[in-house]
């Protein structure tokens, strides 16, 4: 007997019966071609979840070009670098949002981490109290809020979205604090409502969360940090 007459035949198509054999045959088809399209959706949902999104292999962030083509050659006429260096850069964007809230309802958390997942777009993790505050009603270990940490491509973008369309949302708009320096090169801001990203649904949004925004920069002075950040077209009024 031949290896083709060895194969063994689907279930249900051994009696003889010719429409019962159809039936199985379609049968069997019909399952295996489910199988391979959840097979190919886990694998997407797979690589975005780890952040492996096909991306152009040249793609540059228009930041990052800013800084290397603007920035950096600006910062090292006005301060005199030898070296490039010397020349701050941004090292880290951390972004969070405090939901106080969250520890008495978690869904109000769980809100909180994909609205801030959606505006960095990358995955936001709970911050949760450290020690129990009564006045609050907050216990150790309950979560209190969101935070995530943006470096590289994802940093250059998450500051491109804000600068140029974010900022511009917000009402009566002034300019941002060039005060808010910590003496050592980093910058911190608030925001009173996180809906001024575009990523935010307003009409799907049931609560309007204040967010901090902090600047890691590795300048060594208030005055150099600042540079830098008007280089990046930081609009301040002071």
């Amino acid at each position: 007997m031949s290896e083709a007459g060895k194969e063994k035949a689907p279930k249900g198509t051994r009696g003889g019966n010719p429409i019962e054999k159809a039936k199985a045959e379609a049968k069997a088809e019909k399952k295996a071609d489910k199988k391979a399209k959840g097979a190919d959706k886990g694998s997407a949902g797979t690589r975005v979840a780890t952040g492996e999104e096909a991306r152009d292999p040249n793609y540059v962030p228009r930041f990052k070009k800013r800084y290397n083509d603007v920035i950096k050659p600006a910062l090292m006429k006005e301060f005199g670098y030898k070296n490039a260096l010397q020349v701050p850069k941004i090292n880290k964007v951390v972004l969070n949002i405090g939901a106080g809230e969250g520890s008495q309802d978690t869904k109000k958390i769980q809100a909180a981490q994909n609205d801030l997942t959606a505006i960095a777009g990358q995955k936001a993790v709970i911050t949760k109290a450290k020690k129990a505050i009564s006045t609050f009603k907050i216990t150790a270990g309950r979560p209190v809020g969101v935070k995530v940490t943006l470096r590289q491509d994802r940093m250059y973008e998450f500051l491109d979205r804000f600068v140029t369309m974010a900022l511009p949302r917000v009402r009566d708009f002034r300019g941002l604090n060039g005060k808010s320096f910590d003496g050592r090169g980093n910058y911190a801001l608030g925001l009173k409502e996180h809906i001024i990203f575009l990523e935010i649904d307003y009409d799907k949004t049931e609560t309007v969360w204040g967010m901090d925004i902090i600047i890691n920069t590795s300048a060594k002075t208030d005055e150099e940090a600042k540079a830098l950040l008007k280089g990046f077209q930081f609009p301040f009024m002071n």
